[in-house]
């Protein structure tokens, strides 16, 4: 059966730029079977599957070319723009409510806080310069000494999958003027070397940022060799992440 998907690279304003997801819009979710195989062969870091509900609102899954995940941020902000930017989707991390407003998709997600954890001695070692280390609810975080490490760091994917987290934040404070941080975003457990832009793992972010800078409005830059631009708002217990997106093309999938 024919299968209509749209890519849109989200947490940009420019094609080609931020992280592309592939939405489909289908009356019924297909088999997880299906939906795992679509996934692997469209290659991104995430694809989206959204079935529409009585009542107007939307079920939405999440697929990593290996594993189904229990949130991710650019593929939702993508499956709002194919929607026209408002919507409120129904996923394994509760209600996601989404709006549009000069251009800016915002999605009201479950905050992350971090907690701060001993370095694991094997990072210590292949990593130099590292500052603080947490845990988060899926991910680990990394903070490194400045933003020309962060740009410059070189991962080894085996040494942080054995972190056993889904994936590793390595963040600093901004050198860019108007973010307020950088960011870079390896999920080796799910299937990602490094993901392009990640706002899922701003909601970590937020926190950790917000606390540090005492401020509840950061602007954040995924410095991945595509970039990425998420903004961010701490709420309590709630966290806004926010990013324009653009279509950027229609596959068809014939079988």
């Amino acid at each position: 059966m024919a299968l209509e998907l749209t890519v849109v690279d989200a947490f940009t304003d420019t094609p080609f730029r931020g992280n592309p997801a592939a939405v489909a819009v289908v009356e019924q979710f297909p088999s997880e079977e299906r939906m795992q195989a679509v996934a692997a062969e469209m290659a991104l870091s995430e694809t989206a599957f959204c079935q529409p509900r009585p009542d107007g609102d939307h079920d939405l899954r999440w697929f990593t070319p290996t594993i189904e995940v229990d949130l991710c941020g650019h593929a939702t902000l993508a499956t709002a723009h194919v929607l026209g930017g408002a919507a409120r989707f129904h996923t394994r991390s509760g209600v996601l409510a989404c709006t549009r407003s000069d251009g800016i998709i915002q999605m009201d997600f479950p905050a992350d806080p971090p907690t701060p954890a001993d370095v694991p001695p094997a990072l210590e070692a292949a990593i130099a310069g590292v500052q603080a280390y947490s845990t988060a609810r899926s991910d680990a975080l990394v903070e490194l000494e400045d933003a020309a490490a962060v740009r410059a760091f070189v991962p080894d994917l085996g040494m942080l999958a054995a972190l056993g987290t889904r994936g590793v934040i390595v963040t600093a404070g901004a050198d860019q003027l108007g973010f307020d941080c950088v960011s870079r975003f390896f999920a080796p457990n799910a299937g990602i070397p490094e993901d392009p832009g990640t706002g899922s793992a701003h909601c970590v972010l937020a926190l950790y940022w917000g606390e540090r800078l005492g401020r509840d409005r950061l602007r954040g830059e995924q410095a991945s060799s595509r970039g990425a631009t998420v903004f961010m708002e701490r709420r309590g217990e709630r966290v806004a992440i926010g990013g324009s997106a653009v279509t950027v093309s229609k596959v068809t999938l014939l079988v």
